[in-house]
């Protein structure tokens, strides 16, 4: 069922979600409407008699047509009930009432009402109610709702545990024989944390069930042995994977396909599967889905084409394909996925078109959407001998994405490093959040694509440029590259290396130029080398063991560059030095250490050598003969030793640096900052003042708020905008500079000359009335008539630096504060600084610093030092206004000026919109594309 605002105008249709369960399954929560009484029925017949006497406090063995209709008319206001779905079956229902202080019902503005569970016995202990509370909770607040009432018997803990657990502020008694909780909805720091581990947890588990099935079904496979499901079929099956396989081809006529068990679907397979591969043309892939889901599979990968990536007709294909899918309550990889692998040696699953050998196993977990650059990678790594924990390329990302794939990497024991080509952010807001967070424990490194949407790919694009991308990345703590060869570099030097404790970096090798090129390339990289030592074209292994031993002891240095070139000699030396690098690295270990080579092919593989048998694939089963899972192998694994080697000075640095920056970055966590609390903030007054702005505004429609409103509003949060009086005339300015005093300012508004002082369009320090009617006629004379120029007085503050203030929400990169000087120059050589919101107060003194321009705010050339903790706290009262208000969607406060003691905002734009139904600060969800 399918309610539409069309069949009901009242339907709220954007409380209808998708969330992922404790269990990594999937639901869908959506409001209850009239037309699910025979839903609700067989889904109370399904429940315990137990379960209803917790629900009713009484024996209540069947729904009376009274509680029927009850339980399904709601006015979505003062009575509201969600149910969780999988497919068209309620799983759990949750329904709030509001109530008066006497308890009974009641409409606005009353602020309370009660609220109760019930949830099928089947689907306890998988976090439906804890689901269903973060979004029944979201919609009582989205109505005006502050507190839930509740009434729990003691007997029943799991509920009582529900409640408790949620990180609400609670008052609990006992009463009547019964448990009596009231919780605020407001959301608090122990709210927030609860719900995001709670995500974190489930997603993991999620992709956790992707990647580690029990046993693999792969639909498509064909009779010929050619073509992708074929292909599939194979490299699971000489992968080594441990669990069950099964071949699923419906024409099929034998018993085994390439000897695995063959049948004509999914359905027809007499065991659980937990995975499946599909690889079918995209008009059979519905059928094949359905089957699935009926069998009870719990996760798909599609590696079918024909969908976002094939125009508007194949996008809502894809749309229809996600819709299904979760009806089953599967997650999705794809479609036009390239595959997963899981290296893991009680998996050994190969899920993907790569065929065998498996990619070595090691500790680098690799995510693409591209399937073509994920084979570029893959062939990078293995070259470089460098193994993987888990690959995921992803496709049209309709469902999984890097964020899942993020969350599982947080918690996986076997991945030290999480690589990722991201065409798109998708949430970008969760996914900085996700990325800081993994970043803290260990390296994330992103190669972004261009700023276009690629085929398939349903999300924002951004608005801002790519170094303000990858300077709001790097504030998360993610390593943003832009090539996937950078992406393998720094991969390969975070998997095998420690991070460094500082910049300075020693060079050292048997060439004096290719040690000078390092040289320059880590000036370049901001790195601070010590000269290069030239052990000479003579030198032997033996020199350059002790070099380089004496390098990683010396307590001058936190990172070594070994630089070689090929000797003039008939012996090969590169395993000789390789093995006399190794030695030094282990006789001083802590120091990372990257080799550049010159034509010594040889050396990288030596360096790169791994260990463990050859990654063979098992025995081919011969005709008639079934596959078996195998037991599990020692698998050819990375060298935990290895050094990485670069065949260019400026890669190797390169990949340094980025390791010198994130250590910095995992260094200066132990002192974040905070996000500060001002007392004279007036957070609830801000709220009902865009509520009354808002309320004829159309839901897509923006507002650019009046400067008396703009002033209103940002007063609210100690942000004092200087009054300005218009003057439509040279008497009106006279009237005007009147009421403020002399000195003032004559300045233009129209929208071609706000804030182009250089285009003449203001006039300062006028002190009396003659120069003010006199630079009112020279202005009018200049550039046109009063009407067009909208001209206005100001009074004069204190001369000081003019900067711009801004924040904005950027689509593909949530919400940003920015600052820069004000000025067409700042403007032309892009010298504007950005930092996510909310800010810390480091944030904001690292923001204000980040300028190019920023000595002019500390005393350039003999001048004054301005306030800049005044500066500092107009960013962090901005950021809480915008944090706190998802309506507001851009300030701009231009100029702000910053004088020796305190500043001045002249001018300011705001504009408000209706917030998005559901953002990263809501209630749980999966993105709809």
């Amino acid at each position: 069922m399918r309610m539409t605002i069309e069949s009901d105008p009242s339907y709220p249709a954007h409380w209808e979600a998708d969330v992922v369960l404790r269990d990594g399954g999937t639901a869908r929560i959506r409001p209850i409407t009239t037309e699910d009484a025979g839903r609700l029925v067989s889904f109370y017949e399904q429940v315990s008699d137990e379960s209803k006497y917790y629900r009713f406090f009484a024996p209540h063995p069947r729904l009376s047509d009274r509680d029927v209709h009850r339980f399904t008319h709601h006015d979505y206001v003062d009575r509201v009930g969600l149910a969780a779905t999988i497919g068209e079956e309620f799983i759990g229902t949750v329904r709030y009432d509001r109530i008066g202080p006497d308890g009974r019902p009641a409409s606005a503005p009353a602020d309370e009402a009660e609220v109760a569970f019930l949830v099928q016995d089947a689907h306890q202990g998988r976090g439906v109610a804890s689901a269903l509370l973060e979004h029944i909770g979201a919609v009582a607040r989205e109505r005006g709702i502050r507190r839930f009432a509740a009434e729990v018997l003691p007997a029943n803990t799991k509920m009582i545990k529900v409640f408790t657990d949620v990180g609400y502020e609670q008052k609990r008694s006992f009463e009547d024989g019964s448990v009596h909780l009231t919780l605020d909805l407001e959301p608090t720091a122990e709210s927030l944390a609860v719900q995001r581990a709670r995500e974190q947890r489930a997603e993991a588990r999620s992709v956790q069930r992707l990647l580690a099935p029990g046993s693999v079904a792969v639909v498509g496979v064909s009779r010929s042995g050619a073509g992708v499901g074929a292909a599939a079929l194979r490299n699971l099956r000489d992968s080594g994977f441990h669990g069950h396989l099964y071949a699923v081809n419906e024409a099929v006529t034998r018993d085994l396909l390439d000897g695995v068990r063959a049948y004509r679907s999914v359905e027809d397979v007499g065991a659980p599967v937990d995975l499946a591969v599909i690889a079918v043309p995209a008009d059979r892939v519905p059928d094949a889905v359905a089957a699935c889901g009926e069998h009870g599979v719990q996760g798909l990968v599609v590696l079918s084409a024909g969908y976002g990536d094939s125009g508007p007709a194949g996008l809502a294909r894809q749309r229809e394909l996600l819709r299904q899918v979760r009806s089953y309550g599967m997650r999705l990889i794809g479609p036009n996925a390239y595959g997963v692998i899981n290296t893991a040696p009680e998996v050994e699953l190969n899920a993907s078109l790569t065929p065998a050998p498996m990619p070595m196993r090691g500790r680098t977990g690799l995510f693409t959407q591209s399937g073509a650059i994920g084979i570029a990678l893959l062939s990078a790594l293995l070259r470089r001998g460098e193994g993987l924990s888990s690959f995921v390329s992803a496709g049209n990302r309709a469902d999984v994405s890097g964020n899942d794939i993020l969350q599982y990497w947080y918690e996986d024991e076997a991945t030290d490093v999480a690589l990722l080509y991201l065409e798109t952010l998708g949430n970008p807001r969760k996914f900085t959040r996700l990325a800081r967070r993994t970043a803290a424990v260990k390296p994330v490194v992103v190669a972004k694509g261009g700023r276009h949407t690629p085929a398939g790919h349903v999300v924002p694009g951004t608005r801002l440029s790519e170094d303000t991308v990858s300077a709001l990345l790097r504030q998360a703590g993610v390593i943003r590259v832009d090539t996937v060869t950078e992406l393998v570099d720094v991969g390969l030097l975070l998997a095998s290396q420690p991070l460094p404790a500082g910049p300075r970096i020693a060079i050292l090798g048997n060439s004096e130029s290719l040690g000078v090129l390092t040289y320059d390339a880590c000036l370049t990289q901001g790195l601070r080398p010590l000269p290069p030592l030239d052990l000479t074209t003579a030198a032997s292994p033996a020199d350059f063991r002790t070099a380089l031993a004496a390098a990683l002891a010396s307590d001058d240095c936190d990172a070594v560059v070994v630089t070689a070139i090929p000797w003039v000699s008939e012996h090969a030396l590169a395993d000789d030095l390789a093995d006399a690098l190794r030695e030094a690295v282990a006789e001083a270990p802590g120091k990372p250490v990257a080799v550049v080579h010159v034509e010594l092919a040889e050396l990288v593989q030596a360096l790169s050598a791994t260990r463990g048998p050859a990654a063979g694939a098992p025995d081919r089963p011969t005709a008639g003969t079934p596959w078996t899972p195998a037991a599990p192998a020692a698998a050819t694994t990375a060298d935990p030793d290895r050094i990485p080697s670069y065949p260019a000075a400026e890669r190797a640095v390169k990949a340094v640096a980025e390791a010198v920056r994130y250590g910095q970055w995992r260094r200066a966590l132990a002192d974040a900052g905070q996000v500060p609390e001002y007392e004279d903030i007036d957070e609830t007054g801000a709220a009902a003042q865009l509520a009354g702005l808002l309320a004829d505004v159309d839901g897509g429609a923006v507002l650019t708020l009046s400067d008396l409103d703009a002033r209103e509003l940002l007063a609210r949060y100690g942000i004092r905008v200087l009054s300005t009086l218009p003057a439509p005339s040279a008497d009106a300015a006279v009237r005007a500079a009147a009421v403020l005093g002399y000195p003032v300012a004559l300045k233009t508004t129209a929208p071609h000359l706000r804030h182009r002082a250089d285009l003449g369009g203001v006039r300062l320090d006028l002190t009396s009335e003659a120069e003010l009617r006199r630079s009112y006629e020279e202005l009018t004379d200049a550039l046109g008539k009063p009407g067009e120029l909208q001209p206005v007085v100001q009074a004069m503050v204190p001369r000081g630096v003019d900067t711009v203030v801004r924040s904005v929400i950027d689509p593909a990169a949530g919400a940003v504060l920015s600052f820069g000087l004000a000025g067409v120059a700042s403007e032309l050589l892009g010298d504007t600084a950005h930092r996510l919101v909310p800010a810390t107060d480091r944030d904001a003194a690292g923001l204000i610093r980040s300028i190019r321009a920023a000595p002019l705010l500390f005393g350039w050339r003999g001048s004054d030092p301005v306030d800049t903790p005044a500066l500092e706290e107009v960013l962090l009262r901005l950021s809480r206004l915008v944090d706190d208000h998802p309506e507001v969607i851009g300030v701009s406060l231009e100029p702000v000026v910053v004088a020796v003691e305190g500043i001045s905002v002249l001018s300011a734009t705001v504009r408000v919109a209706h917030p998005p139904a559901r953002g990263d600060l809501g209630p749980r969800t999966l993105p709809s594309y």
